[in-house]
């Protein structure tokens, strides 16, 4: 009787920290690793642009255009302009094999989508529809549980 009772207190404890733990976190990436050197030198040009929807200049951007903005001129890369379409493109990757320059998806509503440009360390860039053009943590509890995907482009 007093195994069976450790045992389900045993069993209770483990399902308890499963359902409380936290994913692993993206790998550390240096600060001059020089994607994301290249990604803050555009993103100094965007900071503070304020959001507006269908924007795609610096007076006014949303998510999708500042992506595809971005990417131009990063690359010489044509994206296509909706979240919906970026969403589709290259291979799709966890939270954890993130790298510089993959792009991050995140479901804020019911049929809503919002998406940004990953740093490194845990930030991505992106036009917030509150503050505008932003970095921001994936492990801000918002973003955290926002968390649709990611994806690397070839």
């Amino acid at each position: 009787m007093k195994q069976t009772r450790l045992l389900w207190l045993l069993l209770a404890t483990l399902m308890l920290s499963a359902c409380s733990s936290t994913p692993p976190a993206p790998r550390t990436v240096a600060s001059d690793h020089p994607v994301r050197v290249q990604l803050l030198q555009h993103y100094s040009e965007w900071a503070g642009t304020p959001y507006r929807l269908g924007g795609g200049s610096l007076d006014g951007v949303d998510c999708s255009g500042f992506i595809q903005q971005v990417y131009f001129r990063f690359d010489d890369r044509q994206l296509p302009r909706t979240t919906a379409q970026q969403s589709r493109l290259g291979q799709r990757i966890s939270r954890t094999e993130l790298q510089p320059a993959d792009l991050v998806f995140f479901k804020t509503g019911f049929k809503q989508r919002h998406a940004g440009i990953y740093l490194g360390n845990g930030e991505f860039m992106h036009a917030s529809s509150s503050r505008g053009v932003m970095i921001s943590r994936l492990d801000n509890p918002y973003w955290h549980e926002s968390w649709w995907m990611g994806r690397r482009l070839p």
